[in-house]
């Protein structure tokens, strides 16, 4: 136990071996011991710093052992010391520890942020981005998929643009191609142009999404059923993707004008649906999915794609991607 308090065994077992016997000299320590000279040596010097022997005043050039209480105590003072000076590092390094955790979980409820809101139903998810609508101070970017818009949406829709439009908030929306079959939908487009917003279209969309402020982006989480649900995201990582791919859209995508964008074809020339059909078809989705990229009636993307095939003189899909592909038309479609 001694070891404990920096008192090696071999010293206490020297220091035993003096007080048994006083008056014994090196050689006879040695041999009471069975060490070296070397080791009674080095072990009688070690005696000596911790003041456990001393000169002998009876016996010039001897040593003797003395009362270990002054010594030892010193011993034990300075494990002491040692050991509140332990525990206050350990203090510290709990608190240092604690940092870590509390810089750990506000890095965690950063990341979080990027998915931290997630919205159940149409009325809730209305709500949410009349909120954020209200609070936009400088830009708003929207990918308006899904096609012609519907009557509520568009009423819901028009007192919004209307208080952004008074705050002088740009507006940069895209729409799909396939608006210009409603009436209706092509009517709302030009009132949002009256009112300062900048609109494109574009042959298909990923999915519905709003960002606003490069702070928080909304988008379904269903891209099948955008009523169903949404998530609000956050962090700089998530928000620059989402701009990013809005503005690869946006340089691509064809000013809105109220007349269909659908050009008449020249040579093999391909308007921009039928790319995006292609394109899609290419990553093997189904015409369900693709329908709905487009904004159209599954019918509808039947019928392009029917016709696709027909001018490409292909009976399957694999064989009009090899017809495609050999006529360049591939590589029209990889550019929308």
């Amino acid at each position: 136990m001694l070891n404990l308090i920096g008192l090696p065994s071999r010293v206490s077992e020297m220091y035993r071996s003096m007080l048994r016997n006083p008056d014994c000299n090196l050689d006879e320590l040695a041999t009471s011991l069975g060490w070296s000279r070397e080791l009674v040596r080095s072990t009688l010097d070690e005696c000596v710093r911790l003041s456990l022997v001393k000169p002998s005043w009876g016996a010039p050039g001897n040593l003797r052992a003395v009362s270990p209480d002054v010594a030892l105590e010193a011993l034990l003072a300075r494990q002491e010391n040692d050991l509140l000076e332990r525990q206050q590092q350990l203090a510290d390094a709990r608190t240092e520890v604690a940092r870590f955790v509390d810089d750990y979980n506000v890095a965690q409820q950063d990341l979080r942020g990027a998915v931290i809101e997630r919205l159940s139903g149409l009325e809730e998810i209305r709500i949410r981005i009349e909120e954020l609508t209200q609070k936009c101070e400088s830009e708003l970017f929207t990918f308006a998929a899904g096609g012609p818009q519907s009557e509520p949406s568009r009423q819901a829709s028009r007192p919004l643009s209307e208080d952004l439009a008074v705050r002088g908030v740009a507006v940069r929306s895209i729409y799909l191609d396939s608006v210009h079959n409603d009436p209706a939908t092509v009517e709302h487009l030009r009132w949002l142009r009256s009112q300062g917003d900048d609109v494109r279209t574009t042959a298909s969309l990923p999915c519905r999404m709003l960002v606003f402020d490069r702070a928080y982006g909304v988008l379904p989480t269903d891209p099948d059923d955008s009523a169903a649900g949404a998530l609000v995201l956050q962090g700089r990582g998530v928000i620059v993707a989402l701009c990013e791919l809005f503005e690869r859209v946006w340089e691509n995508a064809i000013a809105f004008g109220g007349r269909s964008p659908h050009r008449e074809r020249t040579g093999g020339e391909l308007s921009p649906q039928e790319k995006a059909i292609l394109r899609l078809l290419g990553e093997g989705l189904t015409d369900e999915v693709v329908a709905r990229k487009l904004g159209v009636s599954v019918r509808t993307a039947r019928r392009i794609t029917a016709d696709l095939m027909s001018r490409l003189g292909a009976r399957s899909r694999f064989q009009a991607g090899l017809r495609a592909a050999q006529l360049g038309w591939a590589a029209q479609a990889e550019a929308v």
